[in-house]
């Protein structure tokens, strides 16, 4: 029994919350057995390395799972292009291009942190989650090496509460860990004496841990968030911590207004799955029915046992015309065929798979890419709209925090002091959203010109602002452009030279009349 009011809160907030949530472990540990079957350990008790496939008779569930998570990862954090960049709130910021090399370098140093840690790995596992529980948590840390560290938390460790505005602003994580490694994780806490021999008699025994962060009632800054680490079985206060914002991202796929955790593809996908493995596993015992059928044997004609391998020999009594007959089991494998793909339809076309999967073979214009991207966005922005809030803005944020804590990025610039920053983001999916807009204003463009030559309707054009909107939009670096004081500089040169040229034009023009003139003066001299 805890003695510590601290570790006793964090175990009663445990128990408390573990009996909310029993109500979806059955439902997941079903998902997880037709559709994860490697995390399928939630309400059963597995060892490691055994085998978890046997419900599975039909691979369709499990392989557009795997095909959504993918595209989630390529079109939300993908590791070849940038898929996000900062800017300020205030607009005018946005036009100093101090300011804007600043935040581009924090961009840079801050994709570089993802790179070299082991965010790609987890953020992949967290889609898996996402798709599979319709909930997913990813905790985010800081890490001498490598400045970021990052782990996404198996669903049945994680429990969840939300604040008054729909966002999780409390976790409780209940894991185990080997006893031998209590010291050198926690190496301040006063261990009682059965902990410590438990540790001596047998190091790798198991020993349950109850991880409770939640916000800070004493709340002060950069204490927002406390931390508390317990032993469950003594109640023993292992440490306490204080995070300046909360070090979890805790998405939702779908949610019910009047429930925490999330929905997900695959829940609402589950019928169609049991009842598609179950048509499978039938459609296999029919199959083999037809190729190794039961045989219809005379009870006196022939001498026991019946041998049916090739070269088997079967006796008879001499005289009878009995025989050895296959049974007609009356099966219809074209029905049961059909009705699997049609199953396989409706899980697929909850996986979106037709609309993510490229067409195979055929080469697409770019007006048919720009469509396929659009489709996509149609299909997905519900979701990318909820997994921006919940996932990639805090998981920016906190990696920011980090990186400035750490002196990581650049010396602020002066001009900037105390100013917001706010995330752009710029994925292939993100950008996809945006393209209808650039298409339309292209469109505005070509008709402008079209009209240009009965009106001079290209004056309204602001060509400077254009090209910032289309900077943003695309996501354009900035170095690759010039700076606005560059260009400033630019025209100034090119009207200084357009002077100038006009200048020696004019001196040039009125040198050729002066000489032009000369002889006639002349003639005018002499005459007089």
């Amino acid at each position: 029994m805890a003695h510590n009011p601290k570790s006793k809160m964090a175990i009663d907030r445990y128990n408390t919350l573990k009996v909310e949530r029993q109500t979806w472990e059955s439902h997941w540990q079903e998902v997880a057995d037709y559709c994860l079957p490697r995390k399928a350990d939630i309400t059963k008790s597995r060892s490691k390395g055994d085998k978890r496939t046997e419900f599975i008779y039909d691979g369709t569930a499990t392989h557009a799972l795997e095909l959504l998570a993918a595209s989630l990862h390529g079109m939300l954090t993908n590791t070849v292009s940038p898929w996000f960049y900062l800017k300020y709130k205030n607009d005018e910021l946005n036009k100093e291009d101090e300011a804007v090399e600043w935040l581009e370098n924090c961009t840079q140093v801050m994709n570089q942190a993802f790179n070299r840690s082991n965010f790609q790995q987890e953020i992949f596992e967290l889609y898996h989650d996402l798709i599979a529980f319709g909930t997913a948590s990813l905790f985010i840390s800081e890490d001498k090496e490598n400045d970021l560290r990052f782990k996404n938390l198996h669903i049945s460790e994680v429990y969840i509460t939300e604040n008054e505005k729909g966002f999780v602003d409390s976790l409780t994580r209940h894991f185990k860990m080997q006893a031998k490694n209590l010291p050198n994780q926690f190496p301040d806490a006063v261990l009682p004496q059965e902990l410590v021999k438990k540790i001596e008699k047998n190091p790798y025994d198991r020993v349950n841990i109850i991880h409770c962060i939640h916000a800070n009632p004493d709340y002060s800054e950069n204490k927002k968030f406390v931390s508390h680490y317990v032993h469950e079985d003594s109640g023993t206060l292992l440490s306490e911590g204080f995070f300046a914002d909360f070090p979890f991202a805790v998405p939702r796929y779908l949610k019910s207004s009047n429930e925490i955790y999330g929905r997900s593809p695959a829940m609402n996908a589950l019928a169609d799955i049991k009842m598609l493995n179950l048509m499978s596993k039938t459609s296999i015992k029919a199959a083999q029915k037809q190729i190794d059928p039961p045989l219809m044997v005379p009870d006196d004609g022939f001498l026991m046992p019946i041998r049916t391998v090739p070269g088997g020999l079967n006796y008879y009594r001499s005289g009878t015309r009995d025989r050895i007959e296959p049974m007609n089991i009356g099966a219809n494998t074209p029905i049961g065929l059909n009705m699997e793909e049609q199953r396989r339809d409706a899980i697929r076309q909850n996986f979106f798979v037709d609309q993510l999967m490229t067409n195979q073979g055929t080469t697409m214009t770019a007006t048919e890419v720009i469509q396929r991207n659009e489709e996509k966005m149609r299909i997905l922005g519900p979701v990318l709209g909820r997994l921006q809030s919940e996932l990639l803005q805090p998981l920016i944020t906190r990696s920011f925090n980090i990186l400035s804590k750490n002196k990581k990025f650049l010396p602020i610039p002066e001009m900037l002091g105390e100013t917001d920053i706010e995330i752009e983001y710029v994925s292939p999916l993100a950008k996809a959203q945006k393209t209808g807009d650039l298409q339309a204003l292209m469109r505005g463009i070509e008709i402008f010109g079209s009209l240009q030559q009965v009106s001079p309707v290209m004056d309204y054009l602001d060509t400077d602002n254009l090209v910032q909107y289309i900077k943003e939009v695309l996501g354009i670096p900035a170095k690759i452009l010039k700076s606005r004081d560059q260009v400033a500089l630019q025209r100034q040169d090119q009207e200084a030279q357009q002077m100038q040229q006009m200048q020696i034009q004019q001196e040039m023009q009125q040198a050729e009349i002066a000489n032009k003139a000369a002889p006639m003066a002349k003639v005018l001299n002499e005459s007089n």
